[in-house]
């Protein structure tokens, strides 16, 4: 690439950096705690959900193209690894996806961009499943 072209931002960057992945993370996480439709995968987090926010942020962080935080603090993500402490099938990953979507919703970012996210949500979701359904 040289230097007048023009680089394409990042999910990170279009999301608002910090302050938009934050804001999803935190809407994401305030529904499951308080929708009793998300009552089955709230269930699978401690009491407080403190940790799994900010697992969840750094993680977005770098998988949106920003600061690679998780990586930095636990190494490669490995999802499937790391979900397999706990029963995921088909409902559970749709009430991941549906929570994400509700999030997602709020987000002050295009509808296409929502689109591309939840696309990749959904194979991400569908990876972690280790139950038959």
């Amino acid at each position: 690439m040289n230097e007048n072209t023009p680089q394409q931002a990042s999910h990170y960057e279009l999301m608002g950096g910090e302050v938009g992945v934050r804001a999803l993370v935190d809407r994401f996480y305030d529904l499951m705690d308080q929708d009793p439709e998300y009552s089955p995968i709230r269930k699978m987090h401690p009491p407080s959900l403190a940790e799994a926010r900010n697992k969840l942020f750094w993680f977005l962080s770098g998988w949106m193209g920003g600061p690679d935080l998780y990586v930095e603090r636990f190494g490669h993500p490995r999802m499937r690894m790391r979900h397999m402490g706990f029963a995921i099938g088909n409902a559970e990953r749709d009430h991941w996806l549906n929570c994400m979507r509700r999030a997602l919703k709020d987000a002050d970012i295009d509808d296409q961009m929502k689109q591309q996210l939840m696309q990749t949500f959904g194979k991400i979701a569908d990876a972690v499943r280790n139950q038959p359904d």
